[in-house]
């Protein structure tokens, strides 16, 4: 009750405006060249490309961490991870014998949203605390259907003679906070996922509602349903993909159907980069270097679609820098409230550049590896200070003089500029330090079971 309190006198606004419904749909491992809107030669997204048409794609829009719990994490609460603790450099992110979880102090989308009046509804991955103290419903959401962690956890020997592939992952598919199956069958968890997310907006349409709507897929193993199952010319990966569109193509059509497409905005992005060391398995970062697990470009930036019919301009497409983080920002300021004031909070509010009356308020993205900001860009320019491969036994390479990209020109990141812009490497140096002597990195939840 206290925290409730708290909660809803941080957050209210004084003005009562028309609530947007908000759904955030989230995959998992996708990578920025994934998508035939982003230019993917053979994996068809008729229904993300539609999306992308009628309304706005990002071409620089990146998550807050190049793994999924910090960047989930900071996705929901619109701060970097390391403020949460949700950040570590022992144990990236957490496991199903992991005893942390989000923090109860930390504050939502979904509690900031149920101050207005909002229903909260969560379907998909959660991966910020299995037990029972930290699972969805203790964070704002009403209700919750998915899996607590990844869906390669919980990994058996192997599976018995005879039974499916996925019967070798004993992890658990959740109703609120009851087992309801185990192991979850993972061929149809994307299916399940979006019927689901569309009885969630059937049974709301008439109040306004938050949506997060988080697919296991693409993170390996990967899964597709009966009807996608051999059917991409890119192989059981495009496969996935494809379920994956067809299952943003649902959503939408659910919106439509019950008029509810000119009062929701909703969000279409991924938690981080391909996950390349699974080779044909894993996606395309496109023209972006590196991916899953890396502060190069291809770990965090992401597809980010934004679509609201009769608000957002149908086909723009906008350069302008934005991050997850903002989404939690813009969620409460078109919802009527005000972030809360007590503490540092990384989202801004996209407002500007969604509905075309200014640019973009983030000229500055931090890249953070664990719990160490390793680059930074500003404007066109971006600075490495510290680089490591996403995965493997490479150790993390500190630049002396630092790495500098202008990447306007050069998105891949591969010729170092550096030398032609001193002042320029200045200025992100001077950034970056401001920057971190902002930030009070709070306690560990990641590895705090760990031994010291």
């Amino acid at each position: 009750m206290i925290r409730s309190l708290l909660v809803a006198s941080l957050l209210l606004g004084a003005a009562d405006p028309e609530k947007p419904n908000i759904v955030v749909i989230l995959a998992d491992d996708l990578g920025y060249g994934d998508l035939s809107c982003y230019g993917h030669p053979t994996i068809r997204t008729p229904n993300l490309d539609r999306m992308a048409a009628e309304g706005m794609r990002f071409t620089d829009f990146y998550v807050a961490a190049p793994v999924c719990t910090p960047s989930r994490a900071a996705l929901l609460t619109g701060r970097y991870a390391v403020r949460s603790g949700m950040a570590s450099e022992r144990r990236r992110v957490l496991f199903p014998n992991s005893a942390g979880g989000l923090p109860d102090g930390e504050i939502t989308i979904a509690e900031g949203l149920k101050t207005r009046g909002y229903v909260t509804a969560m379907v998909g991955k959660w991966h910020l605390g299995h037990l029972p103290q930290y699972l969805p419903t203790k964070q704002g959401f009403d209700t919750y259907f998915g899996l607590p962690y990844s869906n390669d956890m919980d990994r058996l020997p192997a599976a018995k003679p005879g039974e499916p592939k996925w019967s070798q992952f004993d992890v658990p598919l959740l109703r609120n906070e009851e087992v309801v199956e185990r192991p979850a069958d993972q061929n149809t968890l994307t299916r399940r996922y979006t019927e689901e997310a569309v009885k969630v907006i059937k049974a709301n349409k008439e109040k306004p509602f938050f949506l997060y709507l988080a697919h296991a897929m693409p993170h390996v193993p990967l899964f597709a349903g009966e009807a996608f199952a051999g059917k991409s010319p890119r192989g059981l990966y495009g496969d996935v993909v494809e379920e994956l569109d067809w299952s943003v193509g649902q959503v939408l059509a659910a919106l439509r159907a019950e008029g509810l497409e000119k009062k929701t905005l909703v969000v279409f992005t991924s938690d981080n980069g391909p996950w390349l060391i699974q080779k044909e398995n894993g996606g395309s970062a496109g023209l972006l270097q590196e991916g899953k697990g890396s502060t190069w470009e291809g770990g965090m930036r992401e597809p980010g679609i934004f679509w609201w019919p009769g608000k957002i301009a149908p086909g723009a497409i906008t350069r302008e820098i934005a991050c997850s983080m903002d989404v939690f920002t813009t969620a409460l300021k078109l919802a009527g409230a005000e972030p809360p004031a007590d503490r540092p909070i990384d989202g801004l509010d996209l407002s500007p550049v969604l509905f075309g009356t200014g640019p973009s308020p983030r000229q500055i993205m931090v890249y953070y590896r664990d719990t160490t900001a390793y680059a930074i860009r500003k404007g066109r320019y971006k600075l490495h200070v510290m680089s490591r491969d996403g995965y493997g036994k490479n150790p993390a390479v500190r630049h002396d003089p630092p790495l500098l990209f202008d990447l306007n020109v050069d998105p891949s990141e591969r010729f170092d500029v550096a030398k032609g812009h001193p002042k320029i490497v200045a200025e992100l140096l001077k950034e970056l330090a401001d920057h971190e002597a902002g930030v009070k990195p709070a306690e560990n939840q990641l590895d705090k079971d760990l031994p010291k």
